[in-house]
């Protein structure tokens, strides 16, 4: 087995250095898994090209669904992670990372916070409602709103009551991305200060986060933008995100 392993990862190598991309450690190419959560009102495709990537970087990969409209977020983090965790586990999995694109950031958040997860390796956010959105306080109570978004975005609020602002701060390795650029100009008008048509930069950030960076990009699109991937590759072999100089031009950070 570990024979057929440095084969694989030879082979896997060969194709990552043709492409200009860093493949992981012999020794953790098999066992290394990484849980894809999709945000609110989207699907796994939404996350395929990701997917594609993280596994060309020598990842397990489980791009994971989840009914985001039909349930609230405490009835996601109890039982679609959880059936996400035991699938790596279940295949071998030493060490577990985690990203999420916007609602599905919350969901981590609850999960971790109500469960232990030793395997827990590095986690990214990509334009996550950690303080809410005002979006949800002006059109929460619209009835096409919760139709559209189910019971789960009524929870996405900035109130103290709402639930992103009660679940604390990280105390695990976490890396935020989020974008500075919206095609709603409607919704934007709603946010103060810089924002991703859904969620602005500052209520993006979280207490004990590890890292934070902002790119040129929209919420609905972050997680297929190029740049956002390669963050988000950088953080999970390193732990940091890129900074101007170091492979990213473009990116900063407040």
């Amino acid at each position: 087995m570990a024979i057929l392993k440095k084969i694989m990862h030879i082979l896997l190598t060969t194709a990552l250095i043709a492409t200009g991309q860093e493949a992981l450690p012999a020794d953790a190419a098999m066992d290394e898994w990484v849980i894809l959560l999709h945000g609110l009102a989207r699907s796994p495709s939404s996350m395929a090209k990701m997917e594609k990537h993280l596994a060309d970087a020598g990842f397990r990969v489980l791009n994971a669904g989840y009914p985001s409209r039909h349930r609230t977020i405490e009835e996601i983090a109890a039982s679609s992670l959880p059936e996400a965790v035991m699938h790596c586990r279940e295949r071998g999995a030493q060490r577990i990372h985690m990203v999420a694109h916007s609602m599905g950031g919350i969901v981590i958040r609850l999960y971790l916070k109500t469960h232990i997860l030793p395997e827990l390796g590095r986690v990214v956010m990509l334009s996550p409602p950690n303080a809410g959105s005002e979006v949800v306080d002006r059109l929460g109570g619209n009835l096409l709103f919760r139709w559209l978004n189910g019971p789960a975005g009524q929870q996405l609020g900035t109130g103290p009551e709402n639930l992103p602002r009660r679940l604390g701060p990280a105390d695990f390795e976490l890396g935020i991305i989020t974008g500075d650029r919206s095609i709603n100009l409607v919704l934007s008008s709603m946010i103060p200060g810089p924002d991703d048509g859904k969620v602005s930069v500052r209520r993006a950030r979280l207490a004990g986060m590890k890292d934070f960076i902002i790119i040129h990009a929209t919420h609905p699109f972050i997680m297929r933008n190029q740049e956002a991937i390669r963050q988000t590759l950088h953080f999970l072999r390193r732990g940091v995100f890129c900074r101007n100089g170091d492979g990213a031009p473009g990116s900063h950070t407040p």
